[in-house]
């Protein structure tokens, strides 16, 4: 199966693709963090060569509700990024997960199809993430463990705070590889 990861500097859920036996590829603005198969650029110049699936990970900065009180001075960004998942959304890729947190996409495109959680997949985290499928089934979860810090949402203000709240877990992406790979 032909993988392209959308939006994925970590190359995480790549790799997890990768170890699973499948021909897969990350994409994003920024360079990989990790060696491997990846398109440094536009996730558009590539979206239409012949993949297989597609999760793509687009950037919440303008769309999750957790920065609502300053959409108000955001409205041209936030139509942006909404152009922009619904490129990802109609993308022509036969099967396509479209990974965010509780954001506008569900008041202004669709509501999600599933709602995961990481303490469902091996991590004693909170941190909703909400995933928009097509012909995909429901991830079902892998290990579900004890324990909801709140990690995540108390992370200190930092230059890099953005990309560590954006890191996709291990176990939520051997998750899409194991159940996603042979959908």
């Amino acid at each position: 199966m032909r993988v392209l990861v959308a939006c994925e500097f970590t190359g995480t859920v790549r790799d997890a693709f990768i170890n699973a036996g499948h021909e897969a590829i990350s994409c994003d603005v920024l360079q990989s963090e990790k060696p491997g198969p990846h398109y440094l650029g536009n996730v558009l110049d590539i979206i239409a060569d012949g993949w297989d699936l597609m999760i793509a990970h687009p950037p919440c900065t303008h769309l999750a509700v957790s920065g609502a009180r300053w959409f108000k001075d955001k409205k041209k960004e936030q139509s942006d990024a909404l152009r922009f998942v619904r490129q990802l959304m109609d993308a022509p890729i036969n099967q396509i997960a479209i990974e965010n947190p509780i954001s506008i996409i569900s008041s202004h495109i669709r509501k999600p199809d599933q709602i995961i959680q990481p303490w469902m997949f091996g991590h004693g985290e909170t941190k909703a993430t909400c995933l928009w499928l097509k012909n995909l089934p429901k991830l079902e979860p892998t290990k579900i463990v004890d324990g909801r810090d709140n990690r995540i949402h108390r992370m200190p203000p930092s230059a890099n705070r953005g990309l560590e709240r954006s890191r996709t877990y291990v176990g939520i992406a051997q998750a899409m590889a194991q159940q996603w790979g042979n959908a």
